[in-house]
C-alpha cells in the first residue's frame, strides 16, 4: 500500500482533494512497479520553495515542485519504502495534478533531462489515465 501525507494544502487554492493527490501518487507508483511504501506531497509558498531550491539545486527562483527522495529507486526491501517527498510551489504551478505525477515520478528515479522523453511521456499518460 501506498500511504500518502498531504501537508500546507491550504496554501495552494485549488489544489485536488487529498483523495485525488493520494490516487495520482498510488497511479504512479504502480506504473513504475511500487506498490509499498510512504510518500510526503507538501504544498509551499514562493519564499518557501525559493529557498528549498537555492539550497538544494543553487537556483534563486522559485520553482514548480521539487522532489526528495529518501530510499531510492532499487529493488522492494521487506519493511515499507520511504519513497521521499514532493513539493509544489501552487503559485508557480500551471496544473498541480501534473506537478504531484511529475514529482512521484523523479522519486520513483525517472529523469525527464536524461531519459529522450520516456518520465515525461508516462506522466502525460498518467494524467490521460487519471481524468486530468
Amino acid at each position: 500500500m501506498i500511504e500518502v501525507e498531504v501537508l500546507g494544502a491550504r496554501l495552494a487554492p485549488g489544489a485536488p482533494p487529498a483523495a485525488e493527490i493520494e490516487r495520482l501518487c498510488v497511479r504512479a507508483a504502480a506504473s513504475r512497479g511500487v506498490d509499498d511504501g510512504h510518500v510526503a506531497v507538501e504544498f509551499v509558498d514562493a519564499p518557501r520553495m525559493q529557498a528549498l531550491n537555492r539550497e538544494h539545486r543553487g537556483k534563486a527562483a522559485p520553482t514548480d515542485v521539487l522532489s526528495f527522495p529518501i530510499d531510492g529507486a532499487g529493488p522492494q526491501r521487506s519493511a515499507p519504502r520511504e519513497l521521499g517527498d514532493v513539493v509544489v510551489c501552487a503559485e508557480h504551478t500551471a496544473d498541480l495534478r501534473e506537478a504531484i505525477v511529475h514529482g512521484m515520478l523523479h522519486l520513483l528515479g525517472m529523469d525527464h533531462e536524461r531519459d529522450h522523453g520516456e518520465m515525461l511521456a508516462l506522466q502525460a499518460e498518467l494524467l490521460a489515465g487519471a481524468g486530468a
